[in-house]
C-alpha cells in the first residue's frame, strides 16, 4: 500500500512493548507520530528513540503521541529499551510496535524492496486528530531524523489548520506567516489579522503570527 498526504491513516492492532495496541484507540483525539526503524539494537535508531523520549513534554504540549515500529519481537524491544535508557540517559515513554509479520509496515509502505525486503526503512508519518496523513518523510538508514524539524512541522500544521495562513521557508514559532492567496476580502482580512499585513507582492502578504500576542 502506498500512502499519500490526505489519506486516512490505516488502523491496526499489533503487539508492542506496552501490550496490544489498537492504533486508533491509542491516538484518541491526539495528533500522532508513527516512525519506523530498520531493526532493534541499531546505533542511529538508538539515538532517535532516546531523543524522542526526551521530547515528551514538547509532544504533550502540542497534543502529540509518539509510537515507534520495528520488525523485531517484544522481548527484543524490551532489551533494546534498556540499552536506550542507559546510553541516552532517558526513559523510553512510548510504545514500540513489534511488527514481526510486517502487517503494519505493509499498511504504511514502510517496506522498500530496493532497500531491503525484510527490514523497514526509516520513515515517519504525522497523523492529525481526524486520522488524516499530514506528513510523510523517509530518511536513508545512515541519516538520523531531525526531530526539531518534525516539531516545526507539527507547529505549522496546527497553526495553519486554525488560521488562513501558510508558513514560509525556515519558519519558526513567533515569526511572520503568509496569508493564503484565496483570502481577498478586506473586511475579513482586518478581522483575522488586526495587526495588519505587508504586501510584498499581491500574492505574497506577510502578517505576524496570529496566535501570538
Amino acid at each position: 500500500m502506498t500512502l499519500r498526504l490526505g489519506d486516512t491513516a490505516p488502523n491496526f492492532q499489533q503487539q508492542s512493548s506496552e501490550g496490544i495496541i489498537d492504533f486508533y484507540e491509542f491516538l484518541g483525539d491526539s495528533w500522532g507520530i508513527l516512525f519506523s526503524h530498520p531493526a532493534d539494537y541499531t546505533p542511529v535508531c538508538t539515538t532517535e528513540l532516546g531523543y524522542t523520549a526526551k521530547l515528551k513534554d514538547e509532544f504533550e504540549r502540542r497534543g502529540v503521541k509518539a509510537i515507534a515500529l520495528s520488525v523485531d519481537d517484544v522481548e527484543s524491544h524490551k532489551g533494546w529499551i534498556n540499552d536506550i535508557n542507559e546510553t541516552q540517559n532517558t526513559t523510553v515513554n512510548f510504545p514500540i510496535i513489534a511488527d514481526q509479520d510486517r502487517k503494519v509496515s505493509e499498511l504504511y509502505g514502510f517496506l522498500h524492496p530496493n532497500a531491503s525486503e525484510t527490514t523497514t526503512v526509516r520513515s515517519l508519518v504525522i497523523i492529525d486528530p481526524n486520522k488524516k496523513v499530514r506528513l510523510i518523510i523517509t530518511y536513508p538508514a545512515s541519516t538520523g531524523r531531525n526531530f526539531n524539524e518534525i516539531l516545526r512541522v507539527v507547529d505549522s500544521l496546527q497553526l495553519t489548520d486554525n488560521h488562513k495562513v501558510a508558513t514560509p521557508a525556515n519558519w519558526q514559532q513567533g515569526e511572520d506567516v503568509v496569508i493564503v492567496p484565496s483570502l481577498q476580502d478586506e473586511t475579513e482580512l482586518k478581522e483575522r489579522f488586526p495587526k495588519g499585513y505587508k504586501a510584498v507582492k499581491p500574492y505574497l502578504r506577510l502578517t505576524p503570527q496570529p496566535d501570538k500576542d
